[in-house]
């Protein structure tokens, strides 16, 4: 890749992107232009434009993309019920296509060679921001350092030796070796105290969220507001995606949600330990599950059910911006049509409980599953319908005692 005259970076100004930015200048001698996406991360953004400019960057964007984010990523994952390995809630995994169609969009404008990321050959998110550059763009060119023979730079040690000789201020220190990715969605930690899977986090490691022991004592009260799938309004009053979200995990956090501690089979092989908060998220998920408890048919559940790991699968492998996602994506939606109405739910303690639900496309019948008396339902119709599901059973049995008996 000698002929690299510009390059696009995904920026985050933590260790290893901010290390990179100053690496690709001095071994390719390219035009570095770096791209941070403004996806909920608060604080961490400030000064992230100067720190690009200051460490050799010729352009630095930042832009904000949460209303895209939440709209256009997140809603639509969270309308498929989509969580990966029975629990994590994908809040890394969903940005990354995002932030992959930014630097594609931005390589465009500025008639950039490459795009590059920080992403190490070890991870998911190499697979992520690739899979998307060359859905959107096949002959776009990729500078991945972690996977190149002249990067010496392969641990956390070299990076803030190199850092520190170059000026680069970096947040990891020696107390708090690990890294971390913060979105609207959630926050991750991973690395190193947290690389021994016996090793329990630090209650002052976590940003979003109280401890649940520390949690208040009196139970928060939430109505949760749904049209088609998605989250309109809290307590009644229409709320945007931003503010929604924002407010969630507020309320979420004060009342200690949204805590995870898992290890999960990354998509190149190998187990890895993460620990992640997602507060709002965790009420959404709960929320809308009961919402479609009561307006989704039965079949048409459990057919999504079936459907929802291999469409977690996808997001967490990378494949937003595959034909398969798509079409599963339309049938998703398809199924959300009535997914309107309002879920009650009782913040405590760590836990997200419902405590009721409503619909004007409501299918459940008050009359028809009564225990009180009813003249819709005969009883007596249920006999017939047990003997033709017991047929089976009951050739099974009858099969197995005339073997016997020979």
């Amino acid at each position: 890749m000698s002929d690299i005259k510009k390059v696009v970076l995904a920026y985050s100004g933590g260790l290893d992107t901010s290390v990179i930015l100053k690496w690709l200048g001095e071994t390719y001698g390219c035009e570095v232009i770096t791209y941070a996406a403004d996806l909920g991360q608060g604080a961490e953004l400030d000064g992230i434009r100067e720190k690009a400019l200051k460490t050799g960057a010729s352009k630095a964007y930042v832009e904000d993309v949460r209303e895209e984010f939440v709209r256009d990523y997140i809603f639509p994952m969270f309308r498929a019920g989509a969580i990966y390995e029975g629990t994590y809630l994908l809040g890394t995994s969903i940005a990354r296509p995002l932030i992959a169609k930014k630097q594609i969009e931005i390589a465009r404008a500025e008639g950039a060679d490459a795009v590059a990321h920080g992403a190490t050959g070890k991870g998911n998110d190499q697979v992520r921001f690739e899979l998307t550059f060359y859905a959107l763009q096949p002959d776009i060119r990729v500078i991945a350092p972690w996977r190149l023979p002249n990067w010496n730079l392969t641990s956390r040690t070299a990076m803030i030796e190199y850092a520190r000789e170059h000026g680069i201020p970096v947040p990891v220190t020696a107390a708090k070796p690990y890294s971390s990715d913060r979105n609207l969605l959630h926050i991750s930690f991973e690395g190193g105290v947290l690389e021994d899977p016996w090793s329990a986090p630090q209650d002052d490691m976590f940003l979003l969220s109280v401890s649940p022991e520390a949690a208040p004592d009196r139970p928060t009260m939430l109505e949760i507001g749904f049209e088609k799938g998605d989250p309109v309004a809290l307590d009644g009053v229409a709320m945007g995606p931003v503010a929604l979200f924002e407010k969630l995990n507020e309320l979420g956090g004060a009342n200690g949600i949204g805590r995870i501690d898992i290890v999960e089979n990354r998509f190149v092989g190998m187990k890895s330990r993460g620990v992640y908060e997602t507060p709002g998220g965790t009420i959404l998920h709960i929320a809308h599950r009961a919402m479609e408890s009561l307006t989704l048919d039965r079949e048409v559940m459990r057919l999504k059910d079936d459907l929802m790991p291999r469409y977690a699968g996808m997001v967490y492998n990378g494949y937003w911006f595959a034909p398969e996602r798509e079409v599963l994506q339309g049938a998703i939606d398809a199924t959300q049509q009535r997914v309107t109405g309002t879920v009650r739910v009782k913040l405590y303690k760590g836990n997200c409980i419902v405590t009721g639900r409503k619909s004007p496309f409501s299918l459940y019948r008050e009359n028809l599953a009564t225990f009180e008396t009813d003249t819709v339902y005969r009883q007596a119709d249920a006999e017939g319908f047990i003997r033709l599901n017991a047929l089976r059973l009951r050739m099974r049995a009858l099969c197995a005692e005339e073997n016997d008996e020979k």
